[in-house]
């Protein structure tokens, strides 16, 4: 059963440390804005000891990635407490926040009761600088849940379920085990074709993540044929869902078995309405969003041979925590392309230097994945002939053709071929390399 655990890290943070401390963390990358606030737990930290003996495993970031505990934080933001109080000037008319939320034209519903009110308020008052950071990392990852959604013809409101899920942090592992934007436990995610093995961690995926996601709403709405309930099912299980609606009778939407549901569920929906409303209305509290801590603006190129993110770093001149930040799945800071391709998120500023410079970056492969691995190339199934320092310039291609077939990119063909993207896109006039049609015949050698 999927298990999936509510707002993670970063609100833990906020809450723990305070506003002050969050607000001097802002520059830094994704993975440092978790405060590992209680490193005694037994949920799975590694001690500094432990760390070490997996020094030639496991990279800074994967060391460092702490795991939070439900527990801390939920009674804070998720848990409703009706005993709370704000200051009458600081809320609102109910008639506004009512009115407001009747505005949005969606396919779940979103009523407005005084538990959405205490949600509502608790986002637009008590939790008003994490709002603003949810705000500045929004810029980044909603495109991409609202390009998923829409491609998987699901309502675009559902992109508010990653921020309740992990406050867009995208390296989120919970005690009970589920990972990610989206939360979803290894099996869960294994079973909707995300990749999990010793290099790669798709839950960590913003992309792919999403569209595992959306494959899992839609089949939760074949069986619900309502949002809320299938939004309640995410978060506690169908199986939770199901025996509460046998409780009730003509049961049709997540209000109607609200009392019956478990604890942490009763506080999700109306999480989910409340967060809405003040992604949507948040001018109107005067938040506004922070600067993300990464580029906003990138591009995604496709990687066909092993890459260590360092062989980039010290070419191309990015911050490696740049790399980490936009390709947080891959958990040891290597791209294990050597079978199929991977992508690889870069900002949009470097690509043409990627591009320019591929050779000199794969040729470092003999420093930097031995030093990681600790094995030889050819065990890597790595050219050790073609990792040697490349000669200056593009020799031009002896005529051999290849006729690109449906899902190739200039990444898979040039590794196949054992040349580079750029020479590819010299050799055949290619300017953008995504415009890479099937059926297309190229020049490869």
């Amino acid at each position: 059963m999927k298990k999936i655990l509510c707002i993670l890290s970063l609100s833990a943070a906020f809450v723990m440390a305070g506003e002050s401390v969050m607000a001097e963390r802002v520059p830094e990358s994704l993975d440092r804005m978790l405060e590992p606030y209680d490193t005694d737990d037994d949920y799975g930290t590694l001690t500094v000891a432990e760390a070490e003996t997996y020094d030639s495993l496991l990279s800074v970031w994967y060391k460092n990635n702490i795991v939070e505990s439900y527990d801390k934080f939920s009674n804070d933001f998720i848990d409703i407490d009706l005993t709370e109080n704000y200051n009458p000037k600081e809320a609102l008319p109910d008639s506004i926040y009512k009115a407001r939320l009747d505005m949005l034209v969606t396919a779940v519903q979103l009523p407005y009761n005084p538990i959405v009110k205490q949600y509502i308020m608790r986002y637009t008052i008590r939790y008003r600088s994490m709002m603003s950071r949810i705000l500045g990392l929004a810029q980044y990852y909603m495109p991409i849940f609202e390009e998923e959604l829409d491609r998987g013809g699901l309502p675009e409101e559902l992109k508010i379920m990653p921020i309740i899920e992990s406050v867009l942090n995208p390296t989120i592992h919970s005690r009970a085990g589920a990972a990610g934007m989206w939360q979803f436990m290894l099996r869960t995610g294994k079973s909707y074709g995300l990749e999990s093995n010793t290099f790669v961690d798709e839950r960590y995926d913003p992309v792919k993540s999403t569209q595992a996601a959306c494959r899992l709403l839609k089949d939760y709405y074949r069986l619900y044929g309502d949002w809320t309930l299938v939004i309640a099912a995410y978060n506690c299980g169908p199986g939770n869902v199901n025996k509460a609606i046998k409780r009730v009778p003509g049961a049709k939407t997540y209000w109607d078995i609200y009392e019956y549901l478990p604890k942490e569920t009763r506080g999700y929906i109306p999480s989910f309405i409340g967060m809405t409303y003040a992604y949507t209305f948040h001018k109107a509290h005067g938040i506004e969003p922070v600067a993300p801590p990464h580029p906003i603006v990138t591009d995604t190129l496709h990687v066909g041979r092993m890459l260590h993110f360092e062989q980039i770093s010290s070419t191309v001149d990015i911050p490696i925590e740049v790399i980490r930040d936009l390709n947080p799945q891959y958990k040891m800071d290597i791209i294990p392309a050597k079978e199929k391709t991977y992508t690889l998120v870069l900002p949009v500023k470097d690509i043409s230097a990627f591009i320019d410079k591929e050779q000199e970056i794969y040729a470092k492969d003999t420093v930097y994945l031995k030093k990681y691995i600790g094995t030889d190339l050819s065990a890597l199934n790595i050219d050790e002939k073609n990792a040697k320092a490349p000669t200056k310039g593009s020799s031009a291609p002896t005529g051999t053709t290849y006729k690109v077939r449906s899902g190739d990119n200039l990444g898979s063909i040039a590794a196949k071929y054992h040349v580079t993207v750029k020479q590819l896109m010299q050799w055949n006039g290619i300017s953008d390399p995504r415009k890479l049609r099937a059926g297309q015949t190229i020049k490869v050698k």
